[in-house]
């Protein structure tokens, strides 16, 4: 069986675009082993290929309830740093 997606996989492959493409087959295999593949263009990571059955583990909400305080101004930024977000100086 796969392991879940946060679990420890057996290893981490990167490979080029040109490589995967190559040795589709073989990595496919790997992945199916529930070894974890990173696709990567210029040095790059742009796509991961896991097992089809990875699964996540479902979250538990409220776990930090009563341990995490947001601040009143939390959605508020000083004018400066919000023109520099959108491209202002």
């Amino acid at each position: 069986m796969p392991p879940r997606l946060g679990q420890t996989r057996l290893t981490v492959m990167n490979v080029s675009v040109y490589a995967a493409k190559t040795h589709l087959s073989r990595l496919l295999d790997r992945a199916a082993r529930g070894e974890e593949v990173i696709i990567t263009r210029s040095g790059r990571p742009i796509a991961k290929l896991v097992p089809a059955g990875a699964t996540s583990v479902p979250r538990k909400l409220g776990t930090l309830k009563g341990r995490i305080r947001v601040r009143k101004d939390f959605d508020s930024l000083p004018e400066e740093l919000l023109a520099s977000f959108e491209g202002g100086k």
